[in-house]
C-alpha cells in the first residue's frame, strides 16, 4: 500500500515535532540524539557539505524528488525554531502576533517576506523563523511545508501562491480585539 504525498508530509512534520519532544525526555540518551539531529539540520543552511548530513532524516520520509529542497528548507527551519505541536499558528499569524512585541520592523519584515520571490523566499524565511524564535511565537510546521511546496515549487507564480500570500497577509493583520476596540472607541456616546 502505498502512502499519499499529503501523508508522508504529515509523517515529516511529525518526526520534526517529535525532536522537539525528545529535548525534553528523560532519558539522556534520548535528548542527546535530538540535539545531534537538530543540530545537523540547522547546519543544512550552511552549503552543500553540511546539507548532506542532513539527508538521512529527509530521505527516511520519501519526499518526493519534486519536493525535497523544500522538506529540507522546512527540516531546517524547524531546527532553527523547534516546538512543540500545539498552540502553533500559521506563518501570517505568528508575524501577527509579533507586532505587540516588536512594533512596527515586523510589519516591514513580513511585507519583505510576502513580496519575495522564490529565489530570495529561503533566506527570508530563515530571518522570519529567527525573530519568531527570539519572542518563542510557535509555528505550523505542517502548513508551512504545504505553503512553500506551492511557494517554491513549479506553482509559484499561479493562483494558489498568490492566495497563500493573500492568507498570510489577512492572518498577519487580523488581530483579533483590535478592530473592535478602535470602532468602539470611535463610535460616538449616546447623548440621551
Amino acid at each position: 500500500m502505498t502512502t499519499s504525498i499529503v501523508e508522508r508530509r504529515q509523517a515529516f512534520t511529525a518526526d520534526l515535532y517529535r525532536l522537539n519532544s525528545a529535548l525534553a525526555s528523560p532519558v539522556p540518551h534520548r535528548v542527546s540524539e535530538a540535539r545531534q539531529v537538530l543540530a545537523r539540520l540547522r547546519r543544512s543552511f550552511a552549503g552543500p557539505r553540511q546539507q548532506a548530513e542532513a539527508y538521512d532524516f529527509i530521505f527516511a520520509h520519501n519526499p518526493p524528488e519534486a519536493e525535497q529542497e523544500i522538506w529540507l528548507l522546512t527540516a531546517g527551519l524547524f531546527a532553527l525554531h523547534p516546538q512543540p505541536r500545539r498552540n502553533t499558528r500559521s506563518l501570517g499569524a505568528s508575524m501577527g502576533g509579533l507586532v505587540s512585541v516588536r512594533g512596527e520592523s515586523v510589519t516591514r519584515r513580513f511585507t519583505q517576506l510576502i513580496a519575495r520571490d522564490r529565489t530570495a523566499l529561503a533566506h527570508q524565511l530563515r530571518q522570519v523563523i529567527r525573530l519568531l524564535n527570539s519572542e518563542k511565537v510557535p509555528v505550523d510546521y505542517d502548513q508551512l511545508l504545504g505553503d512553500l511546496v506551492v511557494l517554491l515549487g513549479d506553482r509559484y507564480r499561479g493562483d494558489e501562491a498568490q492566495r497563500i500570500r493573500l492568507r498570510w497577509a489577512r492572518e498577519f493583520h487580523y488581530r483579533p480585539g483590535a478592530r473592535e476596540s478602535t470602532e468602539d472607541s470611535s463610535t460616538p456616546a449616546d447623548t440621551n
